[in-house]
């Protein structure tokens, strides 16, 4: 899904806007409006979102479907899929530094993703699956809960796909980054079981 994600103030999105710190090492954007067309439809739809600390995740505030075409499908105009408008909008709103220079600078998790449908670059994942990379995984661990949480999805579902690992071992790696200082500020309610991450 093709996105445009700009601040409340209707300026494009960068790593600059994000400035609420989030877990150990990331920023998000207090808030934002997406916009995105589903020409099939005939319908666009823009939304705007503003980070809860107190649910931990992004809430929507604002829904706007308007029609594009003339020959729009109507129900679509009563029903659009909103989660999937947030979830393709929130790695331009979420923040990290690459590397632990005091200068380092800001870069976005969509500046990093070039693979359509993933959140981090395939290398990444290749990486941090290996043995002895702990702060590395739980760096990579913090980018994919936080996009989930963010969006009120299933974290471990989201770190099974993209690292490729079965959901026991992203369940693991969930707690094991939370124990490490990791995720503060996210929390995650969506597919959750019962141990409580």
């Amino acid at each position: 899904m093709k996105v445009d994600v700009k601040t409340p103030a209707g300026t494009t999105m960068t790593s600059q806007d994000a400035t609420e710190p989030v877990g150990a090492a990331l920023r998000i954007a207090p808030a934002f409006v997406a916009t995105a067309a589903d020409d099939a439809a005939g319908i666009e739809t823009t939304i705007e979102a503003h980070y809860s600390a107190e649910r931990g995740r992004y809430v929507i505030t604002t829904i706007v479907n308007r029609a594009i075409a003339p020959d729009f499908r109507e129900e679509r105009l009563k029903h659009t899929a909103l989660q999937g408008l947030l979830q393709a909008a929130i790695p331009h709103c979420v923040s990290l530094q690459l590397d632990d220079s005091d200068d380092a600078a800001w870069t976005t998790i969509a500046d990093l993703t070039s693979t359509e449908g993933r959140i981090i670059p395939p290398w990444m994942a290749q990486a941090v699956v290996k043995r002895g990379m702990k702060d590395e995984r739980w760096a990579v661990i913090e980018i994919l809960y936080g996009t989930a949480a963010l969006a009120d999805l299933p974290p471990v579902k989201l770190i099974s796909v993209e690292l490729d690992v079965p959901e026991r071992t992203a369940s693991d790696w969930i707690q094991k980054a939370r124990a490490a200082g990791w995720l503060a500020g996210m929390t995650s309610n969506v597919g959750r079981p019962a141990n409580g991450h």
